[in-house]
């Protein structure tokens, strides 16, 4: 394809973080308004109960099929593609079946007033999953092709109406909530589908009008259909099962085979992303209030992983599987892609291990000022919200670098080795099961946390692992990066000390005096890692100009 991967990676990355802290900003704003509005109880059925089951038809029914079709995808049959990704909404409507019949008739059920749409819930959110399959195809096309600005602005919209509409049918009628959040997903999904099958509507006889005219200037001007030339979709009924031409068979085998490989590893990856509410929703551990409370400061705590690490990781792993060759040694590969791929992976690596160690540092000064300015005193008055964020600011880290270095196994492992990874991914999920019961017993909510990490460690050991024997017998070295300066980790060490004394002595006196030391202890330590780092930022810097030169010209 005529496009530049690492470019459409980066830029992919950027809009999805911007895209997250929007998401996030809404998701917190909206949360303060439920417990305002319809209390904690109903927070609790929505955000832990209800999307759950919207997490686990989506994840397993599109990650496997997702995932298998994105790989090399310049080599792709694109009928098979499109008769395989469509694959994903029959397994949503069997998952949703035997799901919702599991949460309405097996789970521990709501209380008696909420029971009625909570069975309503259940339903729309299995059908609103149905319905954001039939999009897979076009979602597919877009991702493959780099529609970055696209999918940043359908997603935001989606997000929005989806608010929008919750937030004005509770206004209507605040008991019914529940039946609100129903309504909002299924609609905001049928509107998701008629977006992005509305823009390739406009989009495609645009383009076939410009193929037909290979003199026109509009094709060299016109930025939004440069470097499309080898787009294979001529009507947008091609984004349909059988529609286009196909002399092969109907589908690929080997993508077959590797999203059965994925299938396996996609369902321990939900059981460990999602762990802590599979056990809070199967065994009576915490009520739906606690849930809630645990919720929040567990998204609070997560800001980082979610704004920044999560799209990091997405777009590495896109950019990884086209870089480097899954089935091949990495010395009969192109040797100039094997080194840029190495040094992406060293400097990522260095950027979320200092993202995380700052985290962590001024976490443990800083959580009970961050639950005060968001709850007030009715968050903190109960310890337990504080301990809860201290202790997620250590998981954050360990998310940081698990998300880099698994994305990178993934996406260069063989099938086989995918293959030998599921069993010890089930041996992971089964480990980590058992450990969060059995914490959560012992220590409350925070077990949830100290099993997280416990499990997090041990999947940063196979990927670091695994890393160093692929690159053992060459000349790259990209762990390197998992290593802080020396600087860096002086500085951290000093701003720790210092903010949690301005914790103890001077937080009880002014608050503001307290984050005023923290922001200036935050720029001193955000300064020393761009001094020691000017060589990662120069090279940074370097690009975005002749980005920005090609622009102009």
């Amino acid at each position: 394809m005529g496009r530049n991967i690492l470019k459409s990676s980066v830029q992919n990355a950027s809009f999805s973080i911007v895209f997250q802290i929007l998401f996030r900003c809404i998701t917190f704003v909206l949360n303060a308004f439920i417990i305002r509005t319809v209390g904690q109880e109903v927070l609790g059925i929505m955000n832990v109960r209800l999307l759950l089951l919207e997490s686990t038809i989506l994840f397993l029914s599109k990650e496997p099929i997702l995932k298998a079709c994105l790989t090399d995808t310049k080599s792709h049959n694109w009928a098979q593609v499109i008769n395989q990704i469509w694959l994903s909404v029959p397994i949503s409507a069997l998952l949703g079946l035997v799901l919702v019949y599991i949460w309405i008739n097996i789970l521990v059920p709501t209380e008696e007033v909420y029971l009625q749409q909570y069975r309503l819930g259940c339903y729309a959110v299995a059908l609103s999953c149905i319905v954001e399959q039939m999009t897979q195809s076009v979602e597919l096309v877009a991702q493959s092709y780099c529609f970055v600005r696209l999918k940043v602005v359908i997603d935001t919209i989606y997000i929005v109406s989806r608010t929008i509409i919750f937030v004005y049918l509770v206004l209507l009628y605040p008991n019914g909530a529940i039946n609100a959040f129903s309504i909002a997903q299924i609609v905001s999904s049928v509107i998701l589908s008629c977006l992005y099958y509305g823009f390739f509507y406009w989009y495609i006889p645009i383009l076939n009008k410009i193929k037909s005219d290979q003199n026109s200037k509009q094709q060299n001007e016109n930025r939004i259909f440069s470097d499309m030339g080898d787009f294979p979709f001529t009507s947008v009924w091609d984004f349909f099962p059988g529609i286009m031409d196909n002399k092969d068979r109907l589908l690929n085998k080997d993508l077959c085979l590797l999203t059965v490989s994925f299938v396996k590893q996609s369902v321990v990856k939900q059981i460990l992303t999602e762990g802590e509410r599979y056990v809070m929703t199967i065994s009576p551990v915490l009520t739906f209030s606690q849930q809630s409370m645990y919720d929040i400061v567990n998204n609070l705590g997560s800001l980082a992983a979610r704004f920044i690490f999560r799209p990091i990781e997405q777009s590495a792993y896109f950019y990884f599987t086209q870089m480097v060759k899954r089935d091949e040694p990495l010395k009969k590969q192109d040797q100039k892609r094997i080194s840029e791929a190495s040094q992406i992976l060293s400097q990522l690596c260095k950027i979320v291990v200092s993202i995380g160690l700052v985290v962590v540092t001024f976490g443990q000064s800083y959580s009970f000022t961050l639950l005060y300015l968001y709850g007030g005193h009715k968050l903190v008055d109960n310890y337990l919200p504080v301990t809860l964020l201290r202790f997620h600011s250590f998981a954050i880290i360990l998310l940081a670098i698990n998300g880099i270095t698994e994305g990178y196994v993934f996406a260069t492992m063989s099938n086989k080795q995918l293959d030998r990874y599921n069993y010890i991914m089930v041996f992971f999920s089964i480990a980590f099961l058992l450990i969060s019961y059995i914490f959560t017993y012992i220590f409350g909510p925070v077990g949830f946390i100290l099993a997280n990490c416990i499990n997090m460690l041990a999947r940063i050991t196979h990927s670091i692992t695994f890393i160093d024997k692929k690159y053992k017998n060459t000349d790259h070295h990209p762990l390197i990066g998992l290593k802080p300066g020396n600087k860096f980790l002086t500085v951290l060490i000093l701003s720790g000390i210092i903010t949690k004394l301005s914790e103890v002595y001077l937080l009880p006196k002014s608050i503001l005096l307290h984050i005023g030391f923290g922001a200036i202890f935050f720029s001193l330590t955000v300064s020393v890692w761009a001094l020691e780092n000017l060589t990662l930022l120069r090279t940074g810097y370097d690009r975005y100009k002749r980005r920005a030169s090609l622009k102009t010209d």
